[in-house]
């Protein structure tokens, strides 16, 4: 049997279990079932519908909590991270989201940015000053379903 290496079989897939990629220090792509359930194609086939069904199950979660209260966008990455234990499409998708949200935090580590992020705040905050001072000027600290009818 060609195991790709010069080693004996044995020593060559037990170092390919280990699940990292040396090269890029993550893990390799595929599937992470059980050895059992991977053995059997019916076996498989049904824990990759389940699956499926959980982490479909997840997002359509996340996805309904966008507009209502809730951590959507973190359940809609956890429903990802469920389909990624067993499709590589979804290990693709995390990798890149994973690099894409590590670049955006390294460019909001910029002090250029963080001077413009800092301005903006501080301006967005005296905006917010000036309005409520507007508001308490003419209205008082009465709410304004309680205003009389003038």
């Amino acid at each position: 049997m060609n195991t790709g290496s010069n080693k004996p079989g044995e020593a060559a897939v037990a170092e390919d279990r280990t699940g990292t990629d040396d090269a890029t220090g993550e893990r390799a792509l595929g599937s992470r079932a059980p050895d059992f359930v991977k053995a059997r194609r019916a076996l498989h086939l049904s824990w990759q519908v389940g699956v499926f069904i959980v982490g479909l199950a997840v997002v359509v979660a996340g996805i309904i909590m966008l507009p209502l209260p809730g951590p959507g966008w973190v359940v809609i990455f956890g429903g990802m991270a469920i389909w990624a234990t067993e499709f590589v499409w979804a290990q693709l998708v995390l990798r890149w989201t994973k690099r894409k949200v590590t670049e955006a935090a390294q460019r909001a580590l910029d002090p250029r940015v963080r001077r413009r992020n800092i301005i903006l705040t501080s301006v967005g905050l005296v905006v917010f000053a000036v309005l409520a001072g507007i508001y308490l000027w003419k209205f008082g600290l009465e709410m304004p379903w309680k205003i009389k009818d003038q």
